[in-house]
């Protein structure tokens, strides 16, 4: 069997139906950011276990969700907004009962919808790492955290379903505002990769390192964010996607701006 864990902060939309989605595990978890909503109530009654600790980053409230007492040996990492399919369900726990000793994680495929559409050409990172032994697992970088699996990490084929828009686009942006202000802060501090090497970025095995190495590369090119939008568009394809497709690469765009700006910003207002 696998343990679950999903956080949280105000999720009252969407936990029902992420905890449904996992109805199947008898140890679920939900690590709560002090939501002020019905999100403790809902988890509550459905027979969760609720812990609540002040958010203070991303990586470290993930690692502390970590120290849990979980009841077995695997943790499937979630969020309010992500449902695993029933084929999906049914690979994790094929996958927990029987996987090697030395396996220390698996990689699977998160598809995100916009408009009900997958964007299956859009979407810009669809690999994560989802299914750990939590003792062998740690998050760094404090936004658009990265999880480091100490161990041999082997592939799910089912996919997991991701609704980044359920509460709206209002919502989107005001999340990916405070995404720009701390990649602002991280890029000015320099906490960063230092040196990034464009070898490690088209060739590392690891899609993670890869994508550590390219965002660092990335970060260093002029007018970034209308290269996203063309890279998103012609390379990716985008427009496959539809209208759905169209909108999200703007909306990257935009994000990509304001990180540009907040930057900038604060480079000036160091300046005596």
């Amino acid at each position: 069997m696998v343990s679950i864990l999903i956080l949280t902060r105000n999720e009252e939309l969407d936990l029902p139906a992420a905890l449904a989605s996992v109805a199947w595990s008898d140890d679920i978890h939900v690590l709560d950011s002090n939501s002020t909503d019905s999100t403790v109530r809902i988890a509550q009654e459905f027979g969760a276990k609720v812990t609540q600790r002040a958010f203070d980053n991303y990586a470290a409230h993930r690692n502390f969700g970590f120290t849990l007492p979980f009841r077995h040996p695997w943790l499937l990492i979630l969020d309010a907004d992500e449902r695993p399919t029933p084929a999906l369900s049914a690979e994790l726990q094929r996958v927990a009962a029987t996987a090697p000793p030395e396996i220390s994680g698996f990689r699977l495929r998160r598809r995100d919808f916009l408009f009900g559409t997958w964007l299956q050409h859009a979407q810009l990172s669809p690999i994560y790492i989802r299914l750990v032994r939590p003792e062998r697992s740690r998050y760094t970088r404090s936004v658009n955290e990265i999880l480091e699996v100490d161990g041999p990490i082997a592939d799910l084929a089912e996919p997991l379903d991701h609704f980044p828009f359920s509460k709206g686009i209002s919502h989107w942006v005001a999340k990916h505002n405070l995404y720009s202000t701390m990649e602002a802060q991280l890029i000015h501090s320099q906490q960063g990769l230092q040196n990034p090497s464009l070898r490690t970025a088209l060739r590392d095995p690891d899609f993670h390192t890869r994508r550590l190495h390219q965002k660092a590369l990335f970060y260093r090119l002029p007018g970034r964010p209308l290269i996203k939008w063309c890279y998103m568009i012609f390379v990716r394809r985008a427009l496959l996607d539809g209208s759905a497709g169209i909108t999200y690469a703007t909306l990257q765009a935009i994000y990509e701006y304001l990180i540009v700006l907040k930057t900038k910003e604060l480079r000036l207002n160091q300046r005596p």
